[in-house]
């Protein structure tokens, strides 16, 4: 059974904070950095992106700890992780949506979009399941 708070959205970096304090996670300084730089950047990253970036910023952090407190975040649902043929990325949303993927430049950009009923409905009837949520993936090109 999932906890009540683990299905509501952490819209700001102050909910993802507040979502691990509430799952008894300690909040360390470098898992305080990992969250910062993620609600900065708004974009998805890889751990090693993380590392660079956090030590650019002259963030005291090691390889072994990005890595731990990544897992420990997505695993509790306060961060995204998007599995991809290179590795993994890591973003700052943790609800619901959808991505366009850049062909050209790799890059993933999030998305809130309906899918109109008539398709969901569709969907349902075609595989016996009830939908309660979904994530679309797109595929382009950036202009």
């Amino acid at each position: 059974m999932q906890n009540s708070t683990a299905s509501t959205p952490i819209r700001s970096l102050e909910d993802a904070i507040e979502r691990c304090q509430a799952l008894g996670m300690r909040l360390s300084r470098q898992r305080r950095y990992i969250l910062e730089l993620l609600w900065e950047a708004k974009e998805h990253l890889s751990a090693r992106e993380i590392y660079n970036r956090l030590s650019q910023k002259g963030c005291d952090i090691g390889h072994t700890s990005v890595y731990q407190n990544l897992e420990a975040l997505s695993e509790q649902n306060i961060i995204e992780c998007v599995e991809r043929s290179d590795g993994r990325l890591y973003g700052h949303i943790n609800d619901a949506h959808s991505h366009v993927n850049c062909t050209n430049t790799q890059q993933i950009i999030d998305v809130h979009v309906e899918l109109p009923e008539a398709l969901i409905r569709q969907v349902e009837a075609q595989t016996g399941t009830k939908i309660t949520e979904y994530r679309v993936d797109f595929f382009g090109v950036r202009q």
